[in-house]
């Protein structure tokens, strides 16, 4: 353990404070095995491709196993299908012996997948933002807290995936800035999730021409004001109206949380407002994000995904995790 993240533990026990660990994990494909319709093909239950109760308890499990270890008081999930599947997830939890009595899913929009929360710490309202009225967006779920009476503000996304160009991330993007500046930036603020987008997207995306269809702009770097602090939270420059990207606060060559034909990617990211990197009643603790990056997480060098066999039909294997690591980082809420 680092010798500052020691200390400010010491200095919680004594004074009374609370240490969160906030956490972010897209499982890949949590679906229930009850048919609704919406289902991918490999994810009709009970089918040709084996998708059926021992696959289903294996996967519950083994994304079980991850989230017990991360043991973080709040986590964000993405691709859940349904208030089933987050359930049966927190119930499987409950017999690991880890409890999350508070949970939610953004199931006001019948799309495949879902973003979730489970959650140690009562909240005191979560609701829906709506990104448009089409199924191709997920809704992205609001959370508000009121810790040791501060107020926390949590925003959990899963935006487009990288098939299709930036403009599709830009209007989540424009959502949450929206939704932002009605409760005001100057707020306890903390956005995370799967927003497909690299911490310096607004750089890499330039090499790829199918992406930039917008001038140059990106969701995470220009809407989300994430360009200007680009140091490590002890030394970043305060920005007002920013948003800080903690994996600036990660060792460069640990800033990945998926891999793609090889190469390592930041598809996950935790974002927080001005207030949080300034050490008052509630802030962010130096060098405590991180990736989980245990040996069973990965095979080989590839991070060991929930697998199936690669012809179709697509049938499961009935091994792996994800094919993302988990992100977190610790905050301290003063009493």
């Amino acid at each position: 353990m680092k010798a500052s993240l020691l200390l400010i533990i010491l200095i919680t026990a004594v004074f009374g404070d609370k240490i969160l660990t906030i956490a972010t994990y897209n499982v890949e494909n949590l679906f229930d095995l009850e048919k609704s319709g919406y289902e991918y093909q490999e994810y009709m239950p009970n089918g040709i491709s084996n998708w059926n109760a021992k696959n289903y308890k294996i996967k519950l499990n083994n994304i079980s196993r991850v989230i017990k270890e991360l043991d973080a008081d709040i986590i964000a999930l993405q691709e859940i299908e349904s208030l089933q599947a987050l359930k049966d997830l927190r119930y499987t939890l409950k017999q690991k012996g880890l409890y999350y009595q508070y949970y939610k899913i953004a199931d006001k929009k019948n799309t495949t997948v879902r973003v979730a929360l489970l959650s140690k710490v009562p909240f005191v309202y979560a609701q829906e933002i709506s990104v448009t009225s089409s199924q191709q967006y997920r809704n992205i779920l609001e959370i508000k807290y009121k810790i040791n009476d501060k107020e926390l503000f949590i925003f959990i996304n899963h935006w487009k995936a990288k098939s299709g160009p930036e403009s599709q991330r830009i209007i989540s993007a424009k959502a949450l800035q929206k939704r932002i500046k009605e409760i005001g930036d100057d707020k306890n603020i903390i956005l995370l999730g799967d927003f497909n987008s690299h911490y310096e997207e607004h750089i890499k995306f330039l090499r790829n021409r199918k992406h930039n269809d917008t001038n140059g702009k990106t969701g995470i770097n220009h809407i989300l004001k994430s360009i200007e602090q680009n140091k490590k939270a002890i030394n970043t420059k305060y920005e007002q109206n920013n948003f800080y990207n903690l994996w600036y606060d990660v060792n460069e060559e640990d800033r990945y949380t998926y891999k793609f034909r090889g190469k390592k990617e930041a598809l996950d990211n935790i974002l927080i407002s001005q207030s949080l990197l300034e050490k008052k009643d509630m802030y962010y603790i130096h060098e405590s994000a991180s990736h989980l990056g245990s040996a069973y997480l990965f095979h080989k060098k590839s991070i060991n995904r929930w697998k199936t066999t690669r012809k179709k039909p697509l049938q499961h294997k009935g091994i792996g995790y994800s094919d993302h690591l988990p992100l977190y980082a610790k905050f301290v809420v003063t009493n």
